[in-house]
């Protein structure tokens, strides 16, 4: 087995999320979970994933807060996976995936979803970078700076 590169402690953003979320299995777990599935069965049905494979997947999501894990809501021995605050988080990056997909897909009328307001059935506005100011911004109007150092508190 090739040992996997960890980026938990990269200096860049987009390396250590991709150290939680890094794998198509867990961008799908989260979708799945984002659609109300808890149980590990469930997943393990809706994504045609390996139970073995599935296990270490919702584990490691639950070490890096993204799931937790509850009794089961029917009062069974059971637990379910639910998502954290950080989990729900992931929810902006999976429409941003998807929109992706189905601006540059090769193959767009094979998708068989849209992506729609609950409440009024309308498609979701695509997402955009916006400045403080409101101005929509390319990549090329953006670009990275080191922060500022923390101010370390008296006392």
């Amino acid at each position: 087995m090739v040992k996997r590169t960890s980026f938990e402690g990269d200096a860049c953003p987009i390396a250590r999320s991709l150290e939680a979320i890094g794998d198509w299995w867990s961008l799908l777990i989260i979708r799945e979970a984002l659609f109300g599935v808890r149980r590990f069965g469930e997943f393990q049905s809706n994504l045609g994933m390996a139970k073995n494979i599935l296990s270490v997947r919702l584990r490691a999501m639950v070490d890096h807060g993204i799931l937790t894990t509850a009794p089961a809501s029917d009062g069974s021995a059971y637990q379910e996976y639910v998502l954290t605050p950080k989990g729900r988080g992931v929810f902006p990056v999976l429409v941003a995936l998807r929109q992706w997909s189905e601006e540059f897909d090769d193959r767009p009328e094979e998708i068989a979803t849209i992506l729609v307001d609950r409440d009024k059935g309308r498609p979701v506005k695509k997402l955009e970078l916006r400045a403080e100011d409101g101005r929509l911004l390319t990549p090329a109007e953006t670009t990275l700076k080191p922060r500022p150092a923390r101010r370390r508190s008296a006392g």
